[in-house]
């Protein structure tokens, strides 16, 4: 989407879309009006305990990296979970685990518990032995202006703001310094928008390089919440042949129109997993919504769940828990 296209967005959306503190807060505001009436959820709620650290089971390790970007020209970080066992003597798939608007590459393995989620799946014999990658998703040098004390290429493990930040959740103009309208959110539309670059171009080279990886769309997956739902959408339909598994977690305004995004059918067709999910409590809920439509309609295989819940993280690692159980078989 370019700059022109963002600020063709209307106000309401770019105050949905600033608000999403994706990623930074375990519970956030309702951005916008829950549908009406709810829908009934069609996920069921995961086990009990399911993103929590189980006595007696293996765990698998997250390390920081950083790989070169030649989309900002610089060093760029990612954390990475390796599972419990991993050898150099195997060859693992890989899942890409993108974050929402202000977080970073932090948020899946700190409030989103992925390293717990995907221990426990694995012990217990429901998801393949993988890589997660989880990076940072916004590919720019220019420093956010939406979220109090910026956000450059380099912000370090922490750096998003926190569910306290100043101005945190607030609509454009409120709270914290900088330009908080239509063009600093233009600025991070660009900025998410380049990221594809970098993950086909500098991201995934790097990890298949240094992991022992099975190297093929068919051992790839992205996923994402919110803005990073967004991009996995818009990504992985984009790139078929590098990526064979997608999922989008209440994908955000970022997401392509359903026309736009499923303009080749068959295109889509090719891939083995789509998974389109969003809470009923959720006012982010029609892009979702929308999308289920244009596939459904364009008879495209894909997985539609709603979930109990609003624009929060107990909806996204619920979201995991299922997608990831699902990869690679």
């Amino acid at each position: 989407m370019s700059i022109v296209d963002v600020r063709a967005v209307s106000t309401g959306a770019l105050t949905i879309a600033v608000s999403m503190m994706a990623g930074a807060a375990l519970s956030q505001p309702q951005f916008g009006a829950p549908p009406q009436p709810r829908p009934e959820a069609t996920l069921a709620a995961a086990p009990a305990g399911f993103d929590a650290r189980r006595e007696g089971v293996p765990a698998g390790l997250v390390e920081r990296v950083e790989f070169d970007s030649k989309v900002t020209g610089g060093k760029r970080p990612a954390s990475v979970y390796l599972p419990p066992g991993y050898s150099a003597e195997k060859k693992y798939p890989v899942l890409y685990l993108l974050h929402g608007i202000g977080g970073n590459e932090t948020h899946w393995p700190g409030p989103g518990n992925a390293g717990a989620i995907l221990d426990n799946l694995i012990a217990d014999g429901k998801a393949v032995p993988m890589i997660v990658v989880m990076p940072n998703g916004r590919a720019s040098n220019e420093p956010s202006t939406l979220f109090a004390g910026g956000r450059g290429p380099g912000a370090g493990p922490g750096a998003g703001p926190g569910a306290n930040a100043p101005g945190a959740g607030g609509p454009p103009g409120a709270g914290g310094p900088g330009g908080r309208g239509g063009a600093a959110m233009a600025v991070e539309f660009e900025a998410y928008a380049a990221f594809e670059r970098e993950l086909i171009g500098d991201l995934i080279p790097f990890i298949e390089a240094r992991y022992s990886v099975t190297a093929d769309r068919t051992h790839r997956a992205l996923a994402g919440l919110s803005m990073g739902g967004g991009q996995s959408l818009n990504f992985g339909l984009n790139n078929v042949d590098t990526f064979a598994w997608v999922g989008g977690f209440s994908s955000a305004p970022n997401t392509k129109p359903p026309a736009e995004l499923v303009s080749d059918p068959a295109k889509a067709r090719r891939l083995e997993l789509l998974w389109v999910s969003c809470g009923n409590e959720d006012g982010l809920f029609n892009i979702s919504a929308g999308v289920h439509e244009q596939l459904a309609a364009q008879n495209v295989p894909h997985k539609w769940y709603i979930d109990a819940g609003a624009h929060t993280f107990p909806v996204w690692k619920n979201d995991l828990y299922y997608f990831s159980s699902l990869l690679f078989r």
